[in-house]
């Protein structure tokens, strides 16, 4: 399993985002990062100026969202999805889709859950728990 550093995932995003603008070849996986890196314009600048940004602390207590983590979420949900693991989340995610009638709010609503599921698993140490994943998934409406 592959678990980079935080170090790791923010350069992985802004090498994507650079390679993205100056049309170079991307992985799939990188071609995933910059589909999500598009649908947010908010975070351009964060990506375009490194030097700036790759060593903060967002402190979401304060109202801040952490640009990093949010697209690293957006990859995370996508991968999953693809690969519908864990079983039915695409399938909640399609239900999402058609009852929001927007694919990046749908994908929001997984992102939030997922956040939910990472907080609690770290809060009481243990696993992910892929049945509350897909319980608040399915309380999503």
């Amino acid at each position: 399993m592959f678990a980079p550093t935080r170090d790791e995932a923010r350069r992985f995003l802004v090498d994507v985002w650079s390679k993205y603008r100056a049309r170079e070849p991307l992985s799939a996986l990188e071609a995933l990062a910059a589909e999500s890196i598009v649908r947010h314009p908010e975070y351009h600048r964060v990506l375009e100026h490194p030097e700036h940004f790759v060593d903060r602390d967002w402190q979401p207590e304060s109202g801040e969202t952490n640009p990093f983590l949010h697209l690293s979420l957006h990859l995370a949900v996508a991968e999953q999805i693809g690969s519908d693991q864990p079983p039915g989340i695409r399938a909640q995610f399609e239900r999402l889709r058609a009852s929001r009638g927007d694919e990046h709010a749908a994908l929001h609503a997984v992102l939030e859950c997922l956040g939910e599921t990472i907080w609690s698993a770290q809060r009481q140490g243990t696993p992910s728990d892929a049945a509350l994943y897909l319980a608040c998934l399915e309380r999503q409406r």
